[in-house]
């Protein structure tokens, strides 16, 4: 392959912000964080990645979807700090990970995490979050806002329509394109309030971004066990994500620079998420496919994309328009995005080709879903407090290790 000029790297580079930007923007709607934030940190965790595994992995990192509902709860309910607390506690999880791959090999420890623990697991991250989806495109008490239902169907639609189309690059940015109907829809009925831009600063964080900024991260025992456990499941995800981007550049990353250095980045990627007020960072699918497309497998490139990440939540007013985004926009998208994780869940079970004829596999499944779906949180001891999704996932790795296989 021909060697590429700077200017054409640049290009590309902002061709991987597009595909990111989406996803990355969307966690911190759903959470009550700071979009401006949140691109920092994906821009700064990206760099982190790139510097742990000798910079020859071509990986970009944006915002958790798997933090989404635990980081919901405890910002509402405990505040900035605390979440700070358990986001830092999450990367620490990450880097604990990484010594114990390094000490005993990775397949010993994804004994802990089949299939038939992991499906379900991630089957319950998109069904618990479904509620918030209806209730963000206007639906309450049984009856749908009108304004925010065709506001909501026309982003459900435009996603629809795009994911249709054949070999085209709009299928990269689905997200965004539907974000940008839906606001236009939302602008013309004159549900988009424009007014705090023109008051907003060219250059730096906006106020509520600096208050996240620099609030200073407690650690309490509630606030790491309703988010620090969640590291585990995504351990998965990321030797998934680490394998896919290798298979399609052609590399293998699990030898060179090690699964260990790759984990090792995540987690030190969303410890400084932590510190900076951001949402948990994960290995991104959307910039692999770009690398498929593309064919161009440069790291350098992901370092510039990280790096006008960076430069984009830097913008004051920029930030402020993403906060302009209404409610309706956000929750047509997250109908199909939190279906889309229980999709993926499901298709886990069915790649696997798990025999549910079994009791074994019927068990462990059928408690993860209960648990996972019916319980909300549990009040351990006075404030602490652990999610139904915790406790799902710990029932469904005893029960794997202590029911005996089925012959």
């Amino acid at each position: 392959m021909e060697k590429l000029n700077f200017q054409t790297k640049i290009v590309l580079g902002i061709q991987h912000v597009l595909a990111m930007f989406g996803a990355t923007v969307l966690v911190p709607f759903l959470t009550g964080l700071n979009p401006s934030i949140a691109l920092i940190c994906a821009g700064v965790g990206t760099l982190i990645f790139h510097s742990v595994t000798k910079g020859i992995v071509p990986v970009f990192l944006g915002s958790s979807f798997a933090f989404i509902g635990a980081t919901a709860l405890v910002l509402k309910a405990q505040g900035i700090e605390i979440l700070k607390g358990g986001i830092i506690s999450a990367g620490l999880v990450y880097v604990v990970m990484s010594l114990v791959v390094l000490k005993f090999g990775v397949e010993r420890i994804k004994s802990f995490f089949p299939p038939v623990v992991v499906g379900p697991i991630i089957m319950v991250i998109g069904l618990r979050l479904s509620p918030v989806a209806l209730n963000m495109a206007g639906y309450s008490n049984n009856t749908f806002n009108t304004d925010s239902l065709i506001i909501a169907l026309a982003v459900v639609i435009t996603m629809i329509s795009i994911s249709i189309l054949k070999k085209s690059f709009f299928r990269l940015v689905p997200i965004l394109i539907s974000v940008a109907v839906g606001y236009t829809i939302a602008y013309f009925m004159g549900d988009v309030d424009l007014t705090k831009i023109s008051d907003a600063r060219w250059i730096g964080l906006s106020d509520d971004a600096w208050v996240s900024f620099t609030a200073i991260p407690k650690f309490t025992l509630s606030g790491v066990l309703a988010i620090a456990p969640i590291a585990l499941v995504v351990f998965i995800e990321h030797i998934g994500d680490i394998t896919t981007n290798g298979a399609v550049v052609g590399k293998d990353f699990f030898k060179d620079p090690g699964i260990h250095r790759t984990l090792l980045g995540d987690g030190l990627a969303t410890m400084a998420a932590g510190f900076l007020g951001g949402p948990a960072n994960t290995t991104y699918g959307e910039n692999t496919g770009v690398l498929a497309v593309t064919k161009v497998y440069d790291p350098a490139i992901l370092r510039i994309a990280a790096c006008i990440a960076i430069i984009l939540g830097l913008i004051g007013k920029f930030g402020i328009i993403l906060q302009t985004i209404p409610t309706a926009v956000m929750g047509g998208v997250s109908i199909i995005l939190f279906g889309m994780i229980a999709a993926v869940g499901a298709r886990t079970i069915v790649e696997a080709k798990l025999d549910f004829s079994h009791s074994r596999n019927l068990i462990i499944a059928s408690l993860i879903f209960v648990l996972g779906i019916a319980i909300g949180d549990i009040t351990i001891w006075g404030t602490v407090s652990l999610s139904g999704l915790a406790l799902a996932a710990f029932v469904g790795i005893v029960l794997n290790k202590i029911l005996p296989e089925d012959k």
